[in-house]
């Protein structure tokens, strides 16, 4: 039954990558996330381990300077939709393949009639909205564009966890927040 709503919610939505292949598999977890200098959001930026503290500050950074996500979240009311009246929204993530690194957190709030990344680092807050997950190669491919959030989900290659009715309101920026992985240059040679 799951199968069939994901399914339709793909003809729904009509993603266009559920079937997308991810690229050849990298040799070993040395894979490095590189960004042009046009989708960096500062060339100077150090490489980062992927998922660490160091990258969500990056990350809130990146979701910032990208109208579809600061924007489109708060015009589609998004950000409004946290739970008890909290006045924020968490979004965890983190790579499946390191199960020892602590997950990483990104705190949004209604800041300037836009969805703001205000805060990033390891879990701070155990009642989050939307909790992601996946396999290095996978947030990868996602960050390349080669997998989108329909995809993902659909294929196993993304787990995603919350309102499946939000994410789906919301693919735009869904499929731009996969795409921060590629803009942050980070390495995959070591867990955080």
């Amino acid at each position: 039954m799951r199968v069939l709503y994901f399914l339709a919610l793909f003809l729904i939505f009509n993603s266009g990558d559920a079937f997308a292949q991810d690229p050849a598999p990298t040799e070993g977890k040395t894979a490095t996330t590189n960004a042009t200098a046009e989708n960096q959001t500062d060339s100077n930026d150090k490489t980062v381990v992927m998922l660490s503290n160091e990258w969500g500050a990056a990350a809130c950074a990146a979701w910032n300077a990208d109208s579809v996500l600061t924007k489109g979240l708060k015009e589609s009311g998004w950000i409004e939709g946290d739970k008890n009246d909290r006045g924020f929204r968490i979004i965890e993530i983190y790579r499946s393949d390191c199960p020892d690194s602590p997950h990483v957190q990104l705190k949004f709030v209604d800041k300037e009639e836009k969805a703001y990344c205000v805060e990033s680092g390891p879990m701070f807050d155990k009642d989050w909205d939307f909790l992601m997950y996946a396999k290095t190669e996978h947030w990868i491919a996602m960050g390349k564009g080669d997998v989108g959030p329909m995809g993902g989900m659909m294929t196993g290659k993304l787990s995603f966890k919350g309102s499946m009715w939000e994410a789906m309101q919301n693919m735009g920026p869904f499929k731009n927040f996969l795409l921060l992985f590629g803009k942050i240059p980070a390495t995959t040679d070591s867990c955080n």
